[in-house]
C-alpha cells in the first residue's frame, strides 16, 4: 500500500522539531545535531515524503547531481559542449542541473548557492571573463573549468583547446593566402581563450617580421547582436571599400566570421578576392554560408569527455586526482572564405 504524502509542516510535528530545522535538515544547511538529522529522515522515509530521494542523498552523502555553469547556452560551442557532457554524465547516472550566467557576476554568485544547496556532487564551469573560484560556497566540490583559467591551479582540472596553436593556424592561412593587410577582429570584454588566441595573432606577426600596432588589432565594443552587426558593417565600408586598408580578417569566433561574410556580400565586397577572412569554433552556419568560411574546428566530443573522466574520478575517490591543465589539439577547416 502506497503511504500518504505529507506536508513539512507535518514532518516538523512529528520529529518534534520546527519547520525551519526540517528545511535544514532537508537543505544540508545551517546547523543541526546528528540525532535530530537521522529522526527528521526517518519520518520522512516512513511517509513517503516527497524530498524521499534528497533523503536518501542526505544520508549516503551523495545527490548523483552535478552543476554545469555556461556563459551563453545560445552559443554552439557552449552548447554543444554542455549536451555531451549531460549525455555522458546521465549514462553514467548523475543528472545535471544547467545554469547561464550570460556572463553576470551576480548571476553566477547567485547559481552557486543555488548548486550549493542542491548538494552536487561535482561542477563544471565553462568559460568567463575572469578566473574561477569557489570560494563563495561553504564546501569544496571537485572542480573541472573548460576554457576558463581556475584561480587555484594546484587543486582545480583545466581543460581547453589549444587557442594558441588555433590562432596560429588562422593567421598563418591568411598569409599563405595572399593577405597582407591583416586585422583580428575580436570583442573587448576578454576570457582566457581569447586572450591566447590574441598571444598566437601576435606571435605568427613577430615569426613572419610582419609590424604589428594597435591597428592590427580591433576590438568591438559591448553591445547587442543587432548593434554588432551595424558595427561591423560599419567597419567594412570604412576599411574595405573607401580605404582598402585591410586585405584579411581572423574572427576571433564564428559568429564574427559569418556576420563578416554577410555584411561585405551586402557592401560588395569579393571575398576572397579582396578580402580573405577566418574564424575558429566551426559552427553549422560556417559551412552552410557561401563561400564557406574558413575556420579553426575545437573538439568538443573530446573535451566533454575528458572533464567527465576526471569529474567522476574525483567524485569517487576525493582528493586522489592530481591536477592537470589539459589542452585539446584543434584542426584547421579550409573554405571559400580563403580562396580554398
Amino acid at each position: 500500500m502506497n503511504k500518504k504524502n505529507i506536508s513539512i509542516k507535518e514532518i516538523a510535528k512529528l520529529s518534534g522539531v520546527s519547520v525551519a530545522t526540517v528545511s535544514r535538515v532537508i537543505n544540508n544547511n545551517g546547523r543541526f545535531s546528528e540525532e535530530t538529522r537521522k529522526r527528521i529522515l526517518k519520518i520522512i522515509e516512513e511517509n513517503n515524503y516527497s524530498t524521499n530521494v534528497i533523503a536518501k542523498s542526505l544520508r549516503m552523502k551523495k545527490s548523483n547531481t552535478i552543476g554545469i555553469m555556461v556563459p551563453d547556452i545560445s552559443n554552439f560551442f557552449f552548447s554543444s559542449t554542455v549536451q555531451e557532457i549531460e549525455r555522458i554524465m546521465f549514462e553514467q547516472g548523475y543528472s545535471t542541473i544547467i545554469c547561464n550566467t550570460a556572463r553576470n557576476i551576480d548571476k553566477e554568485t547567485a547559481y552557486l548557492r543555488m548548486l550549493e544547496s542542491k548538494m552536487i556532487d561535482g561542477l563544471i564551469v565553462i568559460s568567463g571573463l575572469r578566473e574561477f573560484g569557489i570560494e563563495n560556497m561553504s564546501k569544496q566540490i571537485p572542480l573541472i573549468c573548460i576554457d576558463r583559467k581556475p584561480k587555484d591551479n594546484d587543486n582545480t582540472a583545466f581543460i581547453e583547446s589549444d587557442h594558441l596553436e588555433g590562432a596560429k593556424l588562422a593567421t598563418t592561412e591568411l598569409i599563405n593566402a595572399g593577405a597582407t593587410k591583416i586585422i583580428i577582429m575580436m570583442h573587448a570584454l576578454t576570457s582566457s581563450s581569447q586572450e591566447a588566441r590574441l598571444n598566437g595573432f601576435v606571435s605568427v606577426f613577430k615569426q613572419h617580421h610582419i609590424p604589428i600596432s594597435d591597428h592590427n588589432i580591433v576590438k568591438i565594443p559591448k553591445m547587442n547582436k543587432e548593434e554588432e552587426v551595424i558595427y561591423i558593417k560599419n567597419f567594412l565600408q570604412n576599411n574595405c571599400v573607401l580605404s582598402k586598408s585591410i586585405n584579411g580578417i581572423f574572427a576571433i569566433n564564428d559568429s564574427i566570421g559569418v556576420t563578416i561574410l554577410k555584411d561585405a556580400k551586402t557592401l560588395g565586397i569579393n571575398v576572397p578576392h579582396n578580402l580573405k577572412v577566418i574564424g575558429f569554433d566551426d559552427i553549422p552556419e560556417a559551412s552552410i554560408i557561401t563561400p564557406g568560411l574558413s575556420t579553426i574546428k575545437q573538439d568538443y566530443r573530446e573535451i566533454a569527455k575528458r572533464a567527465c573522466e576526471i569529474l567522476l574520478n574525483n567524485i569517487k575517490s576525493p582528493g586522489t586526482i592530481t591536477p592537470i591543465k589539459q589542452e585539446i589539439p584543434v584542426t584547421l577547416i579550409k573554405r571559400g572564405s580563403t580562396g580554398t
